[in-house]
């Protein structure tokens, strides 16, 4: 690309209607969606996006960036940029701010220091206006004790056991800073139940459906049919342990990442 800038774009957006980040064929992406609205509002311009994370599907963000890569200076007319662009997307996706790249940034290697939030609530079912936001398990959970088995997941271990379409040379050995169940005093709204609670987890980087399934995994201890040293032994590097449920991807939020 000829006379290359390169901006870091922070952006926020709900996912519950998108095909996940990444642009794919024949599907609504947030990647794809901001391309549109860029080839819209800058036609004839060339331009390259990197995500720093690749949500699921129906998964959103409070705060994701993109490294912008692009062949005309921004300079002096970002803030014009971004206002272009906002009211341009989507009202599901908005651009929280723009800044310009240091010299050799590369997002995907750069973003550490990432934290999700899971929303979840259980018994009677939730309000319909719930399901972009909340995920929710019908029948009663030990919640303390989905609490006590969260805090086995802190630390470095092998994750494994946790994430789909595993492949040969894959880093499994990870550490995660914090894993916790809360009430949920961050998202409210009149529809949601009266009593509603978050998993946070924080870690350097995860692998695809590793929160989800440390969800599902917290779920089944929870309802009593998966005991908590079970958990325990699918940490360990020669455990080869199937966990036979993924929490739903509506409930998970990427809260905040920190660039290096």
């Amino acid at each position: 690309m000829k006379g290359k800038y390169t901006y870091v774009v922070w952006v926020q957006y709900l996912g519950f209607r998108y095909s996940g980040w990444q642009r794919q064929p024949g599907q609504k992406t947030i990647e794809g969606m901001i391309r549109k609205t860029l080839k819209f509002i800058r036609p004839g311009e060339t331009f390259k996006i990197l995500g720093a994370s690749r949500t699921d599907a129906r998964v959103s963000a409070f705060k994701m960036a993109f490294q912008l890569i692009t062949s005309e200076e921004l300079n002096g007319r970002m803030a014009v940029f971004m206002g272009e662009l906002n009211e341009n997307l989507p009202p599901d996706i908005r651009i929280l701010q723009i800044e310009e790249g240091r010299e050799g940034l590369n997002i995907i290697k750069d973003a550490n220091k990432k934290e999700y939030v899971y929303f979840f609530s259980f018994g009677p079912k939730n309000h319909p206006f719930c399901a972009p936001f909340m995920a929710n398990f019908q029948g009663d959970l030990d919640l303390d004790l989905m609490k006590e088995t969260a805090l086995l997941f802190e630390g470095a271990h092998y994750f494994h056991n946790f994430t789909a379409q595993l492949q040969v040379g894959k880093k499994v050995f990870r550490k995660v800073a914090f894993c916790r169940i809360t009430e949920n005093e961050e998202l409210s709204a009149s529809f949601f139940p009266e009593k509603s609670y978050v998993l946070t987890v924080r870690g350097d980087g995860f692998m695809r459906y590793q929160i989800r399934m440390m969800m599902g995994a917290l779920v089944l201890v929870g309802k009593g049919e998966v005991d908590p040293g079970l958990i325990e032994r699918a940490l360990l590097k020669e455990e080869e342990i199937r966990i036979p449920f993924i929490a739903p991807s509506s409930g998970l939020f990427l809260k905040n990442l920190e660039l290096i």
